[in-house]
């Protein structure tokens, strides 16, 4: 049976390592900060103890066969409940949530790893963990803007609104669209245009235009797309 202090320790160490990942959601305000993360881990941790462990009186009678991954293991579908509850569908048709979603995921591993008493996998894991939430957001920022494209949402309350803007955007020789859709949605035409790279400096002002029409309802114009 495992020992009081060896059990305290790894606890200790899943609180610190999911700490340290929680504090860089916190820091964006999102949901599923500082202690969803611990919870997650630390909570993941003691299955994996219980799992190892917590049936070690019994092993010695007869006729019992245990295997401790299992419990372990619903731990890995049991997350995506959770992660599944911080994932977002906005109304422009964007997600948000899945980076959170995936670091709790990975918490739970941690959680399992430290468990298991696999120290360096755990610790290794969380400084990875680091870097790729933190370390690489700046650098997948300025890959982003250099090849995805702008779009623009124009939402009218009528269809031939929505046509006349979209003939608009295509008469002008200074504005390269990539694609374009327009469907009803209840009572509502949407237009979604999504531009090339590069796109001229009075497209605000013919956005700014569009919005001060009274049958245009909505516009979302989301230049880092």
């Amino acid at each position: 049976m495992i020992s009081w202090q060896d059990i305290l320790i790894r606890l200790a160490l899943a609180s610190l390592f999911s700490a340290l990942i929680g504090l860089e959601r916190e820091r964006k305000n999102l949901t599923a900060g500082l202690r969803t993360h611990m919870m997650v881990c630390v909570g993941s941790c003691l299955i994996m103890i219980v799992s190892a462990y917590g049936f070690s009186d019994i092993l010695t009678s007869d006729h019992v066969n245990l295997d401790p991954s299992r419990i372990a293991a619903q731990v890995v579908s049991g997350i995506g409940f959770i992660g599944a509850g911080t994932i977002l569908f906005l109304k422009q048709g964007t997600v948000h949530g899945l980076t959170t979603a995936s670091g709790l995921w990975t918490v739970a591993a941690i959680g399992l790893a430290t468990g298991g008493g696999l120290y360096f996998a755990a610790a290794a894991t969380t400084i990875i963990a680091l870097i790729i939430l933190w370390g690489l957001q700046q650098l997948e920022h300025i890959y982003s803007s250099r090849f995805k494209m702008k779009s623009l949402r124009i939402v009218s309350n009528t269809h031939d609104k929505a046509v006349e803007a979209l003939d608009f955007l295509v008469r002008r020789e200074d504005i390269q669209m990539q694609t374009f859709s327009l469907e009803k949605v209840k009572d509502e035409f949407v237009l979604q245009v999504k531009f090339e790279d590069k796109v001229p400096d009075e497209l605000e002002k013919i956005i700014t235009s569009f919005a001060n029409n009274k049958e245009i309802k909505g516009i979302f114009w989301d230049k880092n797309l």
